[in-house]
Protein backbone atom coordinates (compact mmCIF):
# COMPACT_ATOMS: atom_id res chain seq x y z
CA UNK A 1 0.00 0.00 0.00
CA UNK A 2 1.38 3.50 -0.86
CA UNK A 3 1.07 6.57 1.33
CA UNK A 4 -2.34 8.60 0.79
CA UNK A 5 -3.98 5.25 -0.25
CA UNK A 6 -7.37 4.46 1.55
CA UNK A 7 -6.80 2.39 4.74
CA UNK A 8 -7.85 -1.10 3.86
CA UNK A 9 -11.06 -2.39 5.69
CA UNK A 10 -9.25 -5.26 6.78
CA UNK A 11 -6.12 -3.85 7.99
CA UNK A 12 -5.66 -3.77 11.76
CA UNK A 13 -2.86 -2.13 12.27
CA UNK A 14 -0.89 0.48 9.07
CA UNK A 15 2.61 0.86 9.17
CA UNK A 16 2.48 4.01 6.04
CA UNK A 17 5.71 5.20 4.96
CA UNK A 18 7.92 5.13 7.91
CA UNK A 19 11.61 6.96 7.98
CA UNK A 20 13.54 7.47 10.95
CA UNK A 21 16.62 8.85 11.29
CA UNK A 22 19.60 9.32 13.79
CA UNK A 23 22.50 11.78 15.06
CA UNK A 24 25.62 9.86 14.87
CA UNK A 25 28.03 12.44 15.25
CA UNK A 26 26.20 15.62 14.41
CA UNK A 27 25.31 14.17 11.11
CA UNK A 28 22.15 12.55 10.22
CA UNK A 29 22.13 8.91 9.54
CA UNK A 30 18.87 7.15 7.29
CA UNK A 31 17.87 4.26 9.61
CA UNK A 32 14.66 2.88 8.28
CA UNK A 33 13.43 4.10 4.47
CA UNK A 34 9.83 3.82 3.38
CA UNK A 35 8.59 1.22 5.29
CA UNK A 36 4.82 0.03 4.73
CA UNK A 37 2.87 -2.62 6.28
CA UNK A 38 -0.75 -3.59 6.38
CA UNK A 39 -1.59 -6.33 9.12
CA UNK A 40 -4.92 -7.90 9.92
CA UNK A 41 -6.54 -8.28 13.37
CA UNK A 42 -4.78 -12.01 15.16
CA UNK A 43 -1.79 -12.27 12.71
CA UNK A 44 1.15 -13.18 13.79
CA UNK A 45 3.71 -11.26 12.02
CA UNK A 46 7.24 -12.19 12.08
CA UNK A 47 10.07 -9.25 11.27
CA UNK A 48 13.39 -11.21 10.00
CA UNK A 49 16.90 -9.33 9.60
CA UNK A 50 20.50 -8.97 10.15
CA UNK A 51 21.49 -6.89 13.12
CA UNK A 52 21.48 -3.40 12.31
CA UNK A 53 18.56 -3.54 9.45
CA UNK A 54 16.06 -1.71 12.33
CA UNK A 55 14.31 -4.19 13.27
CA UNK A 56 13.85 -3.18 17.34
CA UNK A 57 13.61 0.60 15.97
CA UNK A 58 10.71 -0.48 13.86
CA UNK A 59 9.00 -2.19 16.70
CA UNK A 60 9.55 0.89 18.87
CA UNK A 61 7.76 3.28 16.46
CA UNK A 62 5.03 0.57 16.33
CA UNK A 63 4.35 0.84 20.12
CA UNK A 64 4.35 4.48 20.11
CA UNK A 65 7.60 4.17 21.97
CA UNK A 66 10.07 6.39 19.21
CA UNK A 67 8.68 8.80 17.35
CA UNK A 68 9.15 7.84 13.18
CA UNK A 69 10.97 11.69 11.07
CA UNK A 70 8.30 10.71 8.17
CA UNK A 71 4.95 8.36 8.09
CA UNK A 72 2.48 7.40 10.67
CA UNK A 73 1.16 4.18 12.61
CA UNK A 74 -2.75 3.35 12.97
CA UNK A 75 -3.53 1.22 14.77
CA UNK A 76 -7.16 0.04 15.07
CA UNK A 77 -8.02 3.11 13.48
CA UNK A 78 -6.41 5.67 15.56
CA UNK A 79 -2.72 6.98 14.82
CA UNK A 80 -0.37 6.41 17.26
CA UNK A 81 1.67 8.67 18.93
CA UNK A 82 3.00 7.16 22.49
CA UNK A 83 2.77 4.11 24.25
CA UNK A 84 -0.45 3.29 25.67
CA UNK A 85 -2.21 0.06 27.09
CA UNK A 86 -3.26 -1.05 23.25
CA UNK A 87 0.14 -2.63 22.66
CA UNK A 88 2.72 -4.23 25.02
CA UNK A 89 6.34 -5.00 24.46
CA UNK A 90 7.85 -8.24 25.71
CA UNK A 91 11.67 -8.15 25.80
CA UNK A 92 14.11 -11.25 26.07
CA UNK A 93 15.11 -9.93 29.58
CA UNK A 94 12.01 -10.80 31.48
CA UNK A 95 11.78 -7.77 33.76
CA UNK A 96 10.06 -9.48 36.70
CA UNK A 97 10.14 -7.95 40.27
CA UNK A 98 12.30 -10.56 42.14
CA UNK A 99 10.17 -9.89 45.51
CA UNK A 100 7.00 -10.66 43.53
CA UNK A 101 4.87 -13.50 43.50
CA UNK A 102 4.30 -14.86 40.29
CA UNK A 103 0.49 -13.68 41.42
CA UNK A 104 1.90 -10.19 41.88
CA UNK A 105 4.14 -9.73 39.12
CA UNK A 106 0.93 -10.09 36.62
CA UNK A 107 -1.43 -7.73 38.69
CA UNK A 108 1.56 -5.18 38.31
CA UNK A 109 -0.02 -3.84 34.77
CA UNK A 110 -3.38 -3.87 36.13
CA UNK A 111 -2.89 -1.95 39.37
CA UNK A 112 -3.34 1.42 37.67
CA UNK A 113 -6.35 0.12 36.19
CA UNK A 114 -10.23 1.03 37.40
CA UNK A 115 -10.47 -3.01 38.62
CA UNK A 116 -10.77 -3.72 41.92
CA UNK A 117 -8.61 -5.56 43.68
CA UNK A 118 -10.44 -8.47 43.91
CA UNK A 119 -11.19 -8.16 40.17
CA UNK A 120 -7.50 -7.32 39.42
CA UNK A 121 -6.81 -10.84 41.20
CA UNK A 122 -9.44 -12.52 38.87
CA UNK A 123 -7.67 -11.22 35.82
CA UNK A 124 -4.39 -12.15 36.90
CA UNK A 125 -5.64 -15.77 37.49
CA UNK A 126 -7.10 -16.12 34.11
CA UNK A 127 -3.60 -15.19 32.22
CA UNK A 128 -1.52 -17.31 34.87
CA UNK A 129 -4.09 -20.49 33.99
CA UNK A 130 -3.75 -20.22 30.61
CA UNK A 131 0.18 -19.86 30.60
CA UNK A 132 0.18 -23.14 32.38
CA UNK A 133 1.20 -22.07 36.20
CA UNK A 134 -1.89 -21.68 38.12
CA UNK A 135 0.04 -23.78 40.18
CA UNK A 136 3.26 -21.06 40.62
CA UNK A 137 1.50 -18.22 41.80
CA UNK A 138 2.80 -18.07 45.17
CA UNK A 139 6.20 -18.71 44.08
CA UNK A 140 9.30 -15.84 43.11
CA UNK A 141 10.96 -15.70 40.17
CA UNK A 142 13.88 -17.09 41.70
CA UNK A 143 12.02 -20.14 42.43
CA UNK A 144 11.08 -20.89 38.25
CA UNK A 145 13.20 -21.59 35.55
CA UNK A 146 14.14 -19.13 32.82
CA UNK A 147 11.10 -20.56 30.36
CA UNK A 148 8.15 -20.54 33.44
CA UNK A 149 9.98 -16.67 34.31
CA UNK A 150 8.96 -16.13 30.10
CA UNK A 151 5.56 -17.49 30.67
CA UNK A 152 5.02 -14.85 33.89
CA UNK A 153 6.15 -12.00 31.64
CA UNK A 154 3.51 -13.10 28.69
CA UNK A 155 0.84 -13.66 30.94
CA UNK A 156 1.58 -10.22 32.80
CA UNK A 157 1.53 -8.93 29.28
CA UNK A 158 -1.96 -10.30 28.33
CA UNK A 159 -3.50 -9.05 31.88
CA UNK A 160 -4.44 -5.62 30.18
CA UNK A 161 -5.66 -7.49 27.65
CA UNK A 162 -3.75 -5.33 25.05
CA UNK A 163 -4.92 -5.38 20.94
CA UNK A 164 -0.79 -5.66 20.04
CA UNK A 165 1.42 -8.03 21.70
CA UNK A 166 4.85 -6.82 20.45
CA UNK A 167 8.18 -9.77 21.42
CA UNK A 168 11.51 -8.37 20.46
CA UNK A 169 13.78 -11.87 20.48
CA UNK A 170 11.80 -13.01 23.74
CA UNK A 171 12.78 -16.37 23.40
CA UNK A 172 16.76 -15.67 22.60
CA UNK A 173 18.16 -16.30 25.80
CA UNK A 174 16.75 -19.95 26.07
CA UNK A 175 18.25 -23.03 25.41
CA UNK A 176 16.54 -24.58 22.59
CA UNK A 177 14.25 -27.10 24.38
CA UNK A 178 12.47 -24.41 26.36
CA UNK A 179 12.72 -22.23 23.38
CA UNK A 180 10.56 -24.69 21.02
CA UNK A 181 7.85 -25.22 24.03
CA UNK A 182 7.75 -21.74 24.29
CA UNK A 183 7.03 -21.58 21.10
CA UNK A 184 4.41 -23.94 21.47
CA UNK A 185 3.09 -22.17 24.12
CA UNK A 186 2.69 -18.93 22.30
CA UNK A 187 0.53 -20.40 19.70
CA UNK A 188 -1.41 -21.93 21.91
CA UNK A 189 -1.50 -18.84 23.67
CA UNK A 190 -2.73 -16.89 20.69
CA UNK A 191 -5.03 -19.47 19.55
CA UNK A 192 -7.23 -18.35 22.53
CA UNK A 193 -6.32 -14.67 24.04
CA UNK A 194 -6.79 -13.89 19.51
CA UNK A 195 -4.45 -11.13 19.93
CA UNK A 196 -2.65 -9.81 16.84
CA UNK A 197 1.45 -10.47 17.37
CA UNK A 198 4.25 -8.62 15.84
CA UNK A 199 7.64 -10.57 16.77
CA UNK A 200 11.46 -9.23 16.16
CA UNK A 201 13.42 -12.28 15.44
CA UNK A 202 17.20 -13.49 14.19
CA UNK A 203 16.17 -16.59 13.63
CA UNK A 204 14.94 -18.00 10.27
CA UNK A 205 13.26 -21.45 11.69
CA UNK A 206 11.59 -19.42 14.47
CA UNK A 207 9.93 -17.30 11.99
CA UNK A 208 8.51 -20.00 9.73
CA UNK A 209 7.11 -21.61 13.10
CA UNK A 210 4.97 -18.93 14.70
CA UNK A 211 4.39 -16.40 11.51
CA UNK A 212 1.51 -16.03 9.11
CA UNK A 213 3.73 -13.42 7.43
CA UNK A 214 7.17 -13.04 7.45
CA UNK A 215 8.31 -9.45 7.11
CA UNK A 216 12.53 -9.93 5.50
CA UNK A 217 14.14 -6.59 5.86
CA UNK A 218 17.47 -5.34 4.03
CA UNK A 219 19.88 -3.06 5.20
CA UNK A 220 21.69 0.18 4.97
CA UNK A 221 18.89 2.04 5.49
CA UNK A 222 16.78 -1.15 6.95
CA UNK A 223 13.99 -1.61 3.81
CA UNK A 224 11.38 -4.26 3.41
CA UNK A 225 12.95 -6.63 0.94
CA UNK A 226 10.31 -8.79 0.56
CA UNK A 227 6.92 -10.41 1.95
CA UNK A 228 6.97 -13.81 2.71
CA UNK A 229 3.18 -15.47 3.49
CA UNK A 230 3.38 -18.36 5.21
CA UNK A 231 0.04 -20.99 3.77
CA UNK A 232 0.02 -23.87 5.61
CA UNK A 233 -1.18 -25.16 8.88
CA UNK A 234 -0.16 -24.30 12.75
CA UNK A 235 1.71 -26.19 14.54
CA UNK A 236 4.09 -26.74 11.58
CA UNK A 237 6.25 -30.22 10.97
CA UNK A 238 9.55 -28.80 11.36
CA UNK A 239 11.47 -31.58 9.29
CA UNK A 240 8.66 -31.25 6.91
CA UNK A 241 8.83 -30.15 2.92
CA UNK A 242 7.39 -27.39 2.92
CA UNK A 243 8.64 -25.93 6.45
CA UNK A 244 12.39 -26.24 4.46
CA UNK A 245 11.09 -24.79 1.34
CA UNK A 246 10.69 -21.85 3.61
CA UNK A 247 13.25 -22.16 5.17
CA UNK A 248 15.54 -22.32 1.60
CA UNK A 249 13.69 -19.18 -0.03
CA UNK A 250 14.55 -17.08 3.29
CA UNK A 251 18.21 -18.08 3.23
CA UNK A 252 18.84 -17.32 -0.16
CA UNK A 253 17.07 -13.78 0.25
CA UNK A 254 20.54 -13.60 2.66
CA UNK A 255 22.56 -15.38 -0.14
CA UNK A 256 23.48 -18.21 2.44
CA UNK A 257 23.45 -21.53 0.00
CA UNK A 258 25.56 -23.73 1.73
CA UNK A 259 28.39 -21.03 3.07
CA UNK A 260 29.01 -20.53 6.53
CA UNK A 261 26.01 -18.14 7.96
CA UNK A 262 26.64 -15.11 9.56
CA UNK A 263 26.55 -15.34 13.29
CA UNK A 264 23.66 -13.02 13.71
CA UNK A 265 21.62 -15.62 12.79
CA UNK A 266 20.25 -18.72 14.60
CA UNK A 267 19.48 -21.45 11.89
Amino acid sequence: MKWGEPMNNNSFIQVKNITKRFKNNGKSELVLENIDIDIKKSDTIAILGQSGCGKSTLLNIIGGFEPANEGKVILNGEEVTKPSRKSVMLFQNYGLLPWRSVLKNVELGLENSNLSPRERRKQSLEYIKLVGLEDKINRFPRQLSGGMQQRVAIARALAIEPDLLLMDEPFGALDTFNRYYLQDELLNIQQKANTTIIIVTHDVDEAIYLADRIIVMGKDPGHIQREIPIKNYKPRDRSGDDFQYYRKLILNEFQINGATPPMEFNI
